[in-house]
């Protein structure tokens, strides 16, 4: 039974020689992901609801932290790279950053009774502080985890398997974490963070954070990287670092990934933040959010399989042309939704919102999946151009994209409301109490709001899809310069065929000369032919010693198998 599993999965091996070490691995997402997905639910609401800053007093907080995450990631990137340990290279950072990880984040969490309302300037000089802590810890274990995964699987379909199992691993870790606060608040007799929810929200924080403690020390504890002890390390100075990070740049199908997943990732956050201000302030609808994000779990998760089979059989980029139109669909009925007042019912606000879970979800899963198989194979492309292993480097970029455009997007989101006349906070919660009517919102904050959860996001995300449509690898590109530069670090030479040299300078941007590959140190001939499978003798090596560092085994004991 378990090889039929196995084999309708694609995966070759054992369950626990080769499915475990994806699992292990994927323990960390629960947190990443989970935390991540917390604070982009229910942070803002907490500053405005609980706290009581103003939407634009509470956009400060996450602006600079956003710039701080842009400021520290690069050198996270760096640093990791050039560690040298007999744990590798990037693991054991996940250790290390895990107790200012669950500190911070229960923090986040803990008003200290500060009223935003009173003492504006304590409030915000207090969760900017702490925001930016969380921030710190955030790319000292994400980085590193992200940068493992290339070498910890340089296999292209096994580094689909894994981010295939880090998505279902996602979502272990964004919904249990949402209903767990659900659960808490409902407890307190809260439905959202609202003035009084001081308590319940504190013992979110620290629940959430010993849950997430947990996972990360699983990560490091089952997860194996090969040793970086013999590593030589250039001199480090403000020069290198630069020159680091512009050779990123130079790496075109790099610049193209970027770009797209920008553009993606704005647009979601643009949706995100947005539309739990609408659910709350305009259609009053607070009280189904739980309902709406398990409707929307159910179909982000629903989409998995098809992404997958699609992937595997017809390569990385088809999922997201096929599913990402019902994302546009899902952004377009947001511009259908209006208040809620005393004389009109919620039902026709209600069906529309939960058609938008619906769709936007299940279109979103197809480019975000394209996206997260993509990215480990642009540090194959990297070191195709510089010769070296640069994971942390490369990952630092994808930590940047995704925590530096969420806390930036947050930080509009607040300003663009604010502008456009939206009342949060114990105004609002005061007012209904008191009078037991619903605050009446100025027209323009639903313009604002639509502005933000649809207009914004279908443009971004159109843009997106272009670019997408522009990137260039499949997968026996991937395998010819995989199988070219380990011909070149064992022999110091390599021989391409002028088609070969062209798919290179097509997707390095470079021409071959320029790169690594092209600089050949004597006239030996040594190709990259595939036999008679298609596969390379030179790769299956290298794989097959990965499989069994995964696996705990010495690195006497890979010597002596060999």
């Amino acid at each position: 039974m378990e090889q039929k599993i196995l084999k309708l999965l694609g995966v070759k091996g054992t369950f626990k020689k080769d499915v475990m070490p994806m699992i292990n691995y994927s323990s960390a997402n629960i947190t990443t992901s989970g935390s991540g997905y917390v604070i982009s639910l229910y942070f803002t609401l907490f500053l405005t609801g609980v706290v009581n800053l103003k939407p634009e007093q509470a956009a400060i907080v996450t602006f600079i932290a956003g710039i701080w995450d842009a400021v520290i990631d690069p050198f996270i990137g760096i640093i990791t790279d050039r560690t040298r340990s007999k744990y590798g290279r990037h693991r054991r950072y996940i250790l290390w950053a895990m107790p200012l990880y669950a500190v911070s984040f229960a923090l986040l969490w803990n008003s200290y009774g500060i009223d935003g309302a009173a003492r504006p300037t304590q409030a915000i000089i207090y969760f900017t502080a702490v925001y930016v802590l969380y921030k710190t810890a955030y790319s000292f274990v994400d980085v590193p985890h992200v940068a493992m995964l290339p070498e910890l699987a340089p296999d292209y379909d096994l580094r689909t398997q894994y981010n295939s199992v880090g998505y279902i691993f996602n979502s272990f870790g964004m919904f249990p974490s949402f209903f767990l606060a659900m659960a808490i608040l409902g407890v307190f007799g809260f439905s959202d963070p609202e003035s009084g929810a001081e308590l319940p929200m504190l013992l979110v924080g620290i629940i959430l954070a010993l849950v997430y403690a947990v996972c990360l020390t699983h990560t490091f504890r089952k997860t194996r990287e090969k040793p970086s002890l013999d590593m030589v390390l250039e001199k480090f100075d403000f020069k290198y670092f630069l020159s680091e990070y512009a050779l990123v740049v130079k790496n075109k199908a790099f610049r193209q990934y970027f770009v797209m997943s920008l553009f993606y990732n704005t647009a979601c956050n643009f949706y995100r933040s947005s539309l739990v201000f609408y659910i709350r302030y305009i259609a009053r609808l607070i009280k189904i959010y739980g309902l709406f994000t398990t409707i929307e779990g159910v179909f982000e998760a629903s989409a998995f399989p098809f992404n997958y089979a699609i992937t595997m059989k017809h390569g990385k980029k088809k999922c997201a042309n096929i599913v990402t139109p019902l994302m546009l669909v899902g952004f377009a009925m947001c511009l259908f939704m209006n208040p809620t007042d005393e004389n009109s019912g919620s039902f026709i606000w209600t069906v529309i919102l939960m058609l938008s879970a619906v769709c936007y979800p299940f279109g979103k899963s197809g480019i975000g999946y394209a996206a997260t198989n993509i990215f480990p194979d642009l540090s194959d492309i990297d070191e195709a151009i510089t010769g070296r292993r640069r994971e942390g480097v490369i990952g630092t970029f994808n930590t940047l994209i995704k925590t530096c455009v969420s806390t930036t997007i947050q930080s509009m989101v607040l300003v663009i409301l604010g502008r456009f006349g939206l009342v949060t906070g114990s105004e609002v919660t005061e007012y209904e109490k008191t009078t037991g009517l619903l605050y009446n919102q100025p027209d323009s904050a639903l313009l604002g709001v639509r502005l933000c959860v649809a207009i914004i996001p279908i443009a971004l995300t159109l843009i997106s899809l272009f670019l997408l449509h522009k990137f260039k690898m499949n997968k026996s590109d991937h395998r010819m310069i995989c199988a070219a530069i380990a011909t070149k670090h064992r022999y110091g030479n390599v021989t391409l065929t002028a088609e070969q040299i062209k798919t290179v300078e097509q997707l390095t941007g470079q021409k071959y000369e320029k790169t690594w590959l092209g600089q050949n140190n004597d006239g030996e001939t040594h190709t990259v032919e595939a036999n008679e499978d298609g596969e390379y003798d030179i790769l299956l090596e290298k794989e097959a010693e990965m499989a069994a560092i995964r696996a705990g085994k010495k690195e006497s004991e890979i010597k002596e198998a060999e």
